[in-house]
């Protein structure tokens, strides 16, 4: 089930699943960089936070993490559990981000991807996204969908 972020509660996983999932992923972040693991909880608390989790009050499996702006959807974390990938758990969150931005007037969706997370790379251009600039000092894919 997909299910609004409960800070109290889902914080703690959402945290090391970032940490163990997405940070060794990333070239401009190490698990070990205190200041960005501290900036976490404040960066979960803005935008828009979704958990795919079994029941209400079981622990987030999959974790979305977006804002609105304007037209543009901006995916900023996108990670699902190791033991519960290949199930559509991330397609299914990125869906219902898109119906949300699409409510609200977003015509194009916008993300960046990790140049060591061919994964990742993989899903989104599944789903109809397209690399249109890549950062070498940042070692990221700069990707674009259009939600009209």
């Amino acid at each position: 089930m997909i299910r609004a972020r409960q800070a109290r509660t889902d914080d703690k996983e959402i945290i090391r699943l970032i940490k163990q999932e997405l940070i060794p992923l990333s070239y401009t972040a190490s698990p070990r960089d205190a200041q960005t693991i501290r900036e976490l909880p404040k960066r979960l608390a803005e935008g828009v936070s979704l958990v795919y989790s079994r029941t209400k009050r079981s622990l987030p499996v999959g974790y979305i993490h977006f804002y609105i702006r304007e037209s543009v959807l901006l995916y900023d974390l996108l990670v699902v559990h190791p033991q519960h990938r290949g199930k559509q758990i991330g397609t299914t969150l990125m869906n219902q981000a898109e119906t949300q931005a699409r409510t609200k007037g977003a015509k194009l969706a916008r993300l960046f991807v990790d140049h060591g997370n061919p994964r990742a790379q993989r899903l989104y251009a599944r789903l109809g996204f397209q690399t249109v600039r890549y950062y070498p000092d940042l070692r990221c894919y700069e990707m674009m969908k259009s939600l009209v």
